[in-house]
């Protein structure tokens, strides 16, 4: 199972797609509507912190229960930068992936020397432990998080409009998705998808197995963490909350709604199910029933994910 890249005939698709949503904001504010903008910044800023679970998944066959920690590392990175008196997201913002890539290489390191449940029970104790700290963390505002004074600047260009910050999380996708798929098509990438499918194999033809799949494991964390400091951004906090195992559950519901190892496996799922939860809370309070039938229903008619049912079609 290789990641899918769109065919041919859905390229005008969806560059017109992306035409529709560089026009979102303005059409949006021409609307009286400019709350959705922050809603849709939302909803790009989880389908990069998917896409980056999508990578260590769908590439290294590797299930991780706890990928929320590089999120929130991420958050609580680009706070404590602009604590520090660093407003400019070009310095915050990598140095938010630098940490949380940085945290999920350490945890790669002890994680990735077993497999199957054991596997996913450390990655999942990692992030709870990560949890605890920031919670104990008074200097960091312990329980209630640690506030941002305002959002940052990009190249000299204030976020704080929301349109601004919805552009600043439109472009990051963009190169992260055309990062991923040139990654997927590079040696690298074939050799962990190779790994994924047979780890014995490859460690007979002398593949470092470990190597490969620590390295994509530090590349998922640091995308998360500049999913994180977009966050922190957008909401003006760098919550504890972010760091939780059911933040991590939720990351991996969308990537299996979207699907599994498919490129735009992430994005898919993470808009399918943020739309579905905005729709559904104005309609009834019960709304998490109605809601898992629809999963449920995905789960049973698209087993391979969203994403999959337009990669059948390819010619």
């Amino acid at each position: 199972m290789a990641f899918y890249r769109p065919a041919s005939w859905q390229k005008p698709l969806s560059l017109l797609l992306l035409c529709a949503a560089l026009a979102l904001p303005s059409a949006l504010a021409a609307f009286g509507q400019e709350f959705y903008i922050g809603f849709a910044t939302r909803v790009l800023i989880f389908a990069l912190a998917a896409s980056s679970l999508n990578l260590v998944l769908g590439f290294g066959g590797m299930v991780s229960l706890g990928h929320a920690a590089f999120l929130g590392a991420g958050a609580y990175a680009a706070a404590i930068c602009q604590q520090a008196g660093i407003n400019e997201a070009l310095l915050a913002f990598p140095a938010a992936m630098g940490i949380a890539g940085l945290f999920a290489l350490v945890v790669g390191a002890i994680s990735l020397r077993t497999r199957g449940v054991y596997f996913i029970m450390i990655t999942l104790a990692f992030a709870q432990m990560a949890y605890y700290l920031f919670i104990s963390a008074r200097s960091w505002g312990g329980d209630d998080g640690l506030p941002l004074n305002g959002r940052m600047t990009l190249a000299g260009f204030s976020l704080a409009d929301d349109a601004a910050l919805f552009y600043a999380a439109a472009g990051l996708l963009a190169l992260a998705m055309l990062f991923f798929g040139r990654l997927a098509e590079a040696r690298f990438g074939r050799t962990l998808q190779a790994i994924r499918e047979n780890e014995t194999r490859m460690e007979a033809l002398g593949y470092p197995v470990f190597r490969y799949r620590l390295v994509a494991f530090a590349l998922g964390g640091a995308v998360a963490g500049l999913a994180g400091a977009l966050l922190a951004n957008l909401t003006g906090l760098a919550s504890p909350n972010l760091l939780q195992w059911t933040q991590s559950g939720t990351l991996l519901v969308m990537v299996i709604i979207g699907g599994v190892g498919y490129l735009y496996g992430g994005v898919v799922g993470a808009a399918v199910l943020l739309l579905l939860e905005e729709s559904l809370v104005g309609v009834t309070e019960h709304w998490h029933i109605i809601l898992g039938l629809l999963l449920l229903a995905v789960v049973l008619f698209a087993p391979k994910g969203v994403a999959a049912l337009f990669g059948k079609r390819r010619g």
